[in-house]
């Protein structure tokens, strides 16, 4: 692309909430407007597809093999609210950021061509975080930082990702042709590990992406493709409102046993969604 070009802006679209009948989600409308939403909410990870064309203006095709893109979450969206995705191009990283039709910030992150980013959006956010006071715990008191699991399962099948690209805001015509994952799907292909990260969490409570990023380290990804995951916990952190764990998912091609991606994990667990926190 031209070196004159200083914004890319993509165009509204109106992403579907997909998971408005999940019971106790917070993509499920009673359960999200108690909590303060105004709705069920748009899984962050939707919103990844839509700076995916830009990215491949911008990059390549080996933006996918080599890639990073990180995003940090300042305001949920509902069912069909229209978002615009914008990229300002820069060296070592382009930055991003999606507004809703009123101009309210919905995301900012990064993206690069290299998928070891010291500079990325998570990895800066997380470096200014303060570390959790232990003894203020409660959804995640049994959590610790360096906790680690491994040989996770995680694989997509290629007839349920048919189905969710009828959905897609962004359709490449590599995902039909070649079954490759798009960023939202790679964050749902390394999200098979939450049952296993978040094993000792204290239930019930209400967690939503506070901020995801994805490394393509040797991309793509694909559907019908067997993978195995291997998770290490970062960091946990605290604020009014929630408790937050951090946690890289290191993804390897079974077949090969080598590493293909890794994808960061910032969840927020919703203080007033749990009983441990009914008395303030």
């Amino acid at each position: 692309m031209s070196d004159a070009i200083e914004l890319m802006t993509g165009e509204f679209r109106a992403p579907h909430n997909g998971f408005q009948a999940a019971p106790g989600s917070i993509h499920n409308d009673e359960v999200a407007s108690k909590l303060g939403f105004k709705g069920g909410t748009v899984p962050g990870s939707v919103h990844m597809d839509q700076f995916a064309p830009m990215l491949m203006e911008l990059y390549g095709r080996a933006w996918f093999e080599t890639g990073d893109i990180s995003l940090h979450f300042t305001q949920a969206t509902v069912d069909k609210e229209e978002v615009q995705a914008v990229v300002q191009p820069g060296e070592p990283r382009a930055r991003l950021q999606m507004f809703n039709r009123a101009g309210q910030q919905i995301c900012v992150g990064t993206a690069s061509p290299k998928a070891r980013d010291a500079g990325s959006e998570i990895a800066r956010r997380m470096a200014d975080q303060t570390d959790a006071d232990r003894a203020r715990l409660r959804i995640y008191a049994d959590i610790h930082v360096g906790d680690t699991t491994a040989d996770i399962p995680m694989r997509v099948d290629r007839a349920s990702y048919d189905t969710s690209l009828g959905r897609i805001t962004e359709r490449l015509a590599m995902y039909d042709a070649e079954g490759v994952l798009s960023p939202a799907h790679a964050i749902r292909l390394a999200h098979m590990s939450r049952p296993f990260v978040l094993a000792k969490s204290k239930a019930p409570y209400v967690g939503l992406f506070g901020a995801l990023e994805v490394r393509y380290l040797a991309g793509p990804l694909f559907a019908d493709r067997d993978y195995v995951g291997r998770t290490t916990m970062l960091k946990i952190t605290e604020s009014p409102k929630t408790e937050n764990v951090w946690y890289d998912v290191d993804i390897a091609d079974k077949a090969t046993g080598k590493d293909v991606a890794s994808v960061t994990f910032m969840i927020r667990a919703m203080k007033p969604s749990s009983p441990l926190w009914a008395e303030g």
